[in-house]
């Protein structure tokens, strides 16, 4: 009795810290979410504490102003101003309601008196723009309710504009993108003056250009143009394996985020596979070497809640998806898929991403699951289909090989004994030789031969140093084994003789899969996602290349298809958008260092880089040598960009400044020239006005400023006044032009990037639920349609338009992957102004459609 009460506490105990071991990542997922939320309030509160004593110091600065006038008499210009201070300090009731201001001419101030007086205005530009302005007569209670609408921003205010003695009544406040009203002046003429939106419940406030003479009844419309998969840069090596094939056609098959790609390798061209809602983890060719099954993970929504993975079979020559199966089968994702050969390909096998990876049967034409099994708890790294009977199935991971037994629709497994061999850690692939026995290559670098009918170890050969990564077998029954750290391709003899080798670069990374081309030469997928073609005795070179981290800079040539990519793999690369090819690769020498952004100059000779020390190079695109270093602050960069004319060139800083500096002998020698102090977290945005003037820039607490560079890098503080600015660029993320781009219920973080094309007519937004949207430019209405792209399998961290507006770039982060659409429709390439105006009122919008 006593006994078995053990026996059964112990199981107890099993059983809970089993289920503590697979909900631990779980619980730390939510635990990181919730982190990154209080720290995202701990921005807000910050920024609402410094909005606060800015507005609390404006007040101090008035009521001296206020007993002074009051002293000299100034009846009109003390009135407006009481009036400013009243409604600043909620004192409505302080004054009867019949008494009225009067349009008089102030009394003018002598002397010391005159020039306190204007010195003190000039601290407070939106002060002085009220004052200028001339009002009819009407009461306080009246101009509080009209002020009180358009001027919650401290740093902005409408000029006043003639209004009848008895105004009609305030109307309905229309709705912002995220529910809080529009502010509304000049009611007697219906118009608006300036608009409020709120993020995360702090108001952002947009003045409307003067040009928009109705801002109500503009109309939002999808934009003219649209955009088609051009290309796809790099290659998913780094963490998955058996997805590189060759087909009859020419093409190699491989993937990368949610797009399976077909590159043929003698045109160098593409087709792309588009049909998955999330990254695609594993392939399997059809004997028929046409049809192809491709599985995904199952991602998340925008609300986190996780997605049904399921696995496509599709026809590799029309690109028509035949079947689709195990959608609300399967759970996190699929590790592994394998047709069965030896029924002309009736079978597919497939083993999820859940605890117990899971393993299923499908016939796969009918949609019918013939049986399911629980796998193992441990990862599971491969499965296939005996090539001679479609009834046993194995499948190896970390410390197994399953052989499996289908028999009257259940699934028994004997478990592979290592006996006196050492048991690897992991068994990472197999293959079946042509006598039907098994291959497996493991962690230990060794190849295991196992009976195909004894399931015992026949025979071990030392093959690589480290791991054995894949292996191949080729037609004449030869073995291709590709090594980790030795980075070696070794062709062995059908009895496991080694015959020839040969080692990849360094650079490339360890051997990940090879396939066959013709016996002689192969492709080669690595470790650090290029894609290799070569053979034994020629070498290999790279036909696909990309980035192994998370992706951030991205910049664009000013006159060629050229465009620099860099990120956390310290790669910084320049591709040619034309050739679809990697031009140069230099990396960063400091081991902790990561490019974060980057800026061509307008000369287009050189390009500078943001660093996550707050350090930047910049390259000559000539020599690629670097020739220039500065360091601003200790703190990532987030932003570089050069004026329109090349003379300036403005860094946004972690640190919550903007450096700006001097820029001569053509883009390679850099002078500080000033800073831009006034913003209360990171800057994460800026853009430069068309006569290199002036800057505004976003920053994370989401406000908008705008700062006067010529005159000493100063702070706009009548934030109106910049309405009518024209500006070189748009990539600011807030403003009055783009701001139907945000989504009801946006959080701030939801849009990562955005960029106007140079046609003026289209912006393009980066979003943070692997999207692509594309919106008619200006966007200045809430629910603004969009087309919408899918093909990245992570957050898409930025996007830029090329020179000519021929073609988009966009940028995945984790997914490591760079798509570029093609431009069609109408105005590509088109650079004439595009301006919102009161003849340009958009059409009837309809409603957003998919563009994938």
């Amino acid at each position: 009795s006593c006994r078995l009460s053990v026996f059964f506490v112990c199981l107890f105990v099993y059983d809970v810290s089993a289920e503590s071991s697979t909900e631990f990542p779980d619980r730390l997922s939510l635990m990181e979410v919730r982190l990154q939320a209080q720290e995202d309030e701990i921005t807000l509160l910050k920024s609402s504490l410094a909005d606060a004593l800015r507005k609390l110091h404006l007040h101090d600065q008035q009521i001296p102003l206020l007993k002074q006038q009051l002293i000299a008499g100034k009846r009109f210009t003390v009135q407006l101003a009481l009036t400013r201070a009243i409604q600043s300090l909620s004192l409505e009731d302080a004054l009867p309601e019949s008494i009225q201001f009067t349009n008089e001419t102030p009394i003018k101030l002598r002397g010391e008196e005159e020039d306190a007086f204007e010195e003190e205005m000039g601290k407070d530009q939106t002060w002085s723009s009220i004052v200028e302005e001339s009002i009819q007569p009407t009461t306080i209670r009246t101009l509080q309710q009209q002020q009180s609408k358009s001027s919650e921003d401290s740093q902005g205010s409408c000029p006043q504009t003639p209004t009848s003695s008895s105004p009609a009544p305030p109307k309905e406040p229309a709705s912002s993108p995220h529910g809080g009203p529009l502010s509304s002046i000049r009611e007697g003429e219906k118009m608006l003056c300036s608009i409020k939106m709120f993020i995360r419940g702090r108001p952002i406030t947009m003045y409307i250009p003067s040009n928009i003479l109705n801002y109500e009844e503009l109309r939002m419309d999808l934009p003219s143009q649209k955009l088609d998969l051009d290309w796809v840069y790099g290659y998913r090596g780094r963490d998955c394996r058996a997805n590189l094939y060759l087909l009859p056609s020419g093409e190699a098959v491989y993937f990368i985020a949610c797009v399976v790609v077909l590159y043929h390798i003698s045109n160098q061209t593409q087709r792309h596979y588009q049909k998955h809602t999330d990254c695609v983890r594993c392939l399997a060719i059809h004997p028929d070497k046409v049809r192809v099954a491709s599985g995904q993970t199952a991602g998340v929504d925008k609300d986190g809640k996780p997605l049904q993975p399921f696995v496509h079979i599709w026809d590799s020559k029309t690109l028509v998806t035949l079947q689709q199966i195990g959608l609300g089968t399967f759970e996190r994702g699929v590790g592994a898929v394998a047709f069965s050969s030896s029924d002309a390909g009736t079978f597919l096998c497939v083993i999820d991403d859940s605890n117990e990876h899971m393993l299923s049967v499908w016939d796969w034409n009918k949609n019918i699951k013939h049986t399911e099994v629980k796998s193992t708890n441990e990862a599971v790294l491969a499965v296939d289909f005996s090539p001679t009977d479609t009834n046993n199935i194995i499948s190896c991971g970390k410390s197994h090989v399953y052989f499996w037994t289908m028999s009257a629709g259940t699934l028994t497994k004997k478990q592979g004994i290592f006996g006196k061999y050492k048991k690897p850690k992991f068994v990472l692939c197999f293959v079946f030789s042509l006598t039907g026995d098994v291959l497996t290559g493991d962690s230990e670098g060794n190849i295991l031969t196992w009976g195909k009918s004894t399931f015992q170890i026949m025979k071990q050969t030392r093959a690589h140093e480290g791991s054995v990564f894949t292996m191949c077998i080729l037609q004449g029954g030869a073995i291709l084994s590709g090594g980790g750290k030795d980075r070696k391709i070794i062709h062995w003899s059908a009895d496991l003789a080694p015959e020839r080798e040969c080692e990849i670069p360094e650079k490339f990374g360890a051997v990940r899969t090879i396939a066959d081309v013709d016996g002689e030469e192969l492709l080669v997928g690595t470790t650090r996602n290029a894609i290799l073609r070569g053979t034994f005795s020629d070498g290999f070179v790279a036909i696909v290349q990309g980035h192994v981290d998370e992706m951030w800079g991205l910049a664009t040539h000013p006159t060629q298809n050229i465009f620099l990519t860099c990120g956390n793999d310290r790669q910084v690369c320049v591709w040619n958008a034309e050739d679809h090819k990697l031009d140069w690769c230099t990396t960063l020498e400091v081991r902790e260092e990561s490019g974060l952004c980057a800026d061509f100059s307008p000369n287009g000779a050189v390009v500078s880089v943001g660093l996550s020390t707050g350090r930047w190079v910049v390259l000559d695109l000539q020599t690629k040598e670097v020739v220039s270093d500065l360091t601003d602050g200790n703190e990532q960069l987030s932003v570089m960009r050069y004026s329109p004319d090349g003379s300036f060139l403005a860094v946004g800083s972690h640190d919550n400044f903007i450096y700006i500096y001097n820029v001569t002998e053509g883009g390679r020698r850099y002078t500080r020239f000033g800073k831009c102090t006034g913003h209360s977290s990171f800057i994460t945005h800026l853009d430069w006005s068309k006569d290199g003037k002036y800057v505004m820039s976003n920053s994370g607490d989401y406000e908008i400023l705008y700062w006067d560079v010529a005159s000493g890098c100063k702070l706009l503080r009548n934030r109106f006044e910049s309405k009518d600015r024209e500006w070189a660029s748009y990539t600011c993320v807030l403003g009055f032009h783009v701001m139907g781009v945000w989504l009801e219920g946006s959080d701030g973080t939801d849009i990562n990037a955005l960029c106007r094309s140079h046609s003026k007519s289209m912006v393009a937004v980066a979003d943070d639920f692997c999207k692509v949207h594309l919106f008619q430019y200006p966007c200045p209405k809430p629910k603004a349609p969009s087309y919408k792209y899918e093909g990245h399998g992570s957050h898409v961290t930025n996007v830029r338009f090329t020179h000519n507006d021929s073609h988009l770039l966009s940028m995945g982060g984790k997914d490591t992957c760079i798509l570029q659409w093609r431009v069609k429709g109408a105005g590509t390439g088109d650079h004439k102004e595009h301006l919102a105006s009161s003849s340009s009122v958009f059409s009837s919008s309809s409603s957003p459609e998919n563009g994938t």
